[in-house]
């Protein structure tokens, strides 16, 4: 257990949107789930910078009315005196996008923060009015990249087990024993998941959200059939597809497609989906056992090392990449395949020490391309930026 203190443990964002703050003249958005963080980061930036801020939660009728106005002078009157704004929870904000872009044209000196649990509303209320104005951030639970603040690399091992079963919310870090755990992963399934579902996107009932969460969660790294999610759930691929584009929007899963170069031989139809914490997922399915006593540990595997990668990519300044999986129809598969630069870097993960081949396959139709099996032995170089020499 991580002990209270290391709750304000200096995330990887906080350095980068603080710089952008001090050298550009643009705003910041910051999406995420709930309770990743979002507003403890906001928070310390504004610390660090050590500016005078204005703090309005999407939740408060009396500023709501203001920044959903379009009246340049009546928010001028809200902000007048203050350096910086910072807009939490912004989706629940009519129009805040024009309301931002109003702030930023007509009071250049003023520094604006805008954060969302769901992009379900936000990414279309801002997008579009603040294009080139804003930069735009993601934050997810804790990453093993933060973690090395707390953790020597010895550590980060002994703790590995810990991540694949309770996941990485920073909550979960000051929580002792397997029952405070379960209680916290249960109320944050059961209070937070949903949430901005039912109150953004239309959804009444909860219980087929769930229903297909869970079925979900069985599959995590194989390939997932819609049709068969539908029929199983008694519902249309529409529908199907439409709740799962409400779950990726709202940070619970994402996912992932095959990499199709050669349309003949390569599996691109169906895909693969991921959960955005596993801590999350194993409380959906109630099992919150020990790896040694559940047959899923190269799913988690597998889950854990593509969020991790995910988290790197993203905090990393400089390093991009599109992802995929590889498959083909007669069976062939990596699991994971990352494009940068123009080059395909494919990747097996192995729970455990073991070591997997390189496909003939992969070989054959990218013979340029590079190929590395992850284990528990190799996978911190995968997860974690180089090191300077």
């Amino acid at each position: 257990m991580i002990s209270s203190p290391y709750m304000l443990l200096p995330r990887a964002l906080t350095t980068i949107i603080t710089e952008k703050l001090q050298t550009s003249p643009k705003g910041i958005i910051l999406y995420g789930p709930r309770q990743s963080g979002k507003t403890t980061l906001i928070t310390d930036v504004i610390r660090q910078l050590g500016v005078k801020s204005l703090t309005v939660n999407g939740d408060q009728s009396k500023y709501i009315d203001v920044l959903a106005s379009r009246d340049g002078e009546k928010i001028k009157n809200l902000v007048a005196g203050y350096d910086l704004l910072f807009v939490d929870e912004a989706q629940r904000i009519p129009e805040i996008g024009i309301n931002l872009k109003i702030i930023l044209d007509t009071i250049p000196a003023m520094k604006v923060i805008a954060t969302g649990s769901s992009s379900l509303d936000l990414a279309s209320k801002i997008s579009e009015p603040l294009t080139g104005r804003v930069w735009t951030y993601r934050l997810y639970p804790i990453s093993l990249l933060e973690l090395t603040g707390v953790y020597n690399r010895f550590e980060l091992n002994t703790h590995l087990e810990d991540r694949l079963v309770y996941g990485s919310y920073p909550e979960i870090f000051s929580r002792a024993g397997d029952a405070q755990k379960r209680e916290y992963l249960q109320n944050l399934t059961d209070a937070y998941l949903y949430k901005d579902l039912l109150e953004l996107g239309g959804i009444r009932n909860s219980a087929k959200i769930r229903d297909l969460l869970k079925l979900i969660a069985f599959q995590v790294g194989s390939l997932v059939s819609i049709s068969e999610l539908g029929n199983a759930l008694e519902m249309g691929k529409d529908t199907v597809n439409r709740y799962i584009d409400l779950l990726e929007k709202s940070f619970v899963i994402f996912r992932m497609r095959g990499l199709s170069r050669n349309l003949r031989k390569e599996i691109t139809k169906m895909g693969k989906i991921y959960f955005y914490d596993l801590g999350v997922r194993n409380m959906l399915i109630d099992n919150l056992k020990p790896l040694r006593d559940r047959n899923d540990a190269g799913p988690l595997w597998e889950n854990f090392l593509i969020i991790e990668r995910m988290k790197r990519l993203a905090y990393t300044v400089g390093a991009y990449g599109s992802t995929y999986f590889w498959r083909t129809h007669t069976g062939a598969e990596l699991d994971y395949v990352e494009e940068t630069g123009g080059k395909l870097y494919g990747y097996e993960f192995k729970y455990g020490n073991k070591t997997a081949k390189v496909p003939a396959g992969w070989r054959a139709a990218y013979p340029e391309a590079s190929f590395s099996s992850i284990n528990q032995d190799t996978y911190l170089p995968f997860v974690l930026p180089e090191q300077p020499h």
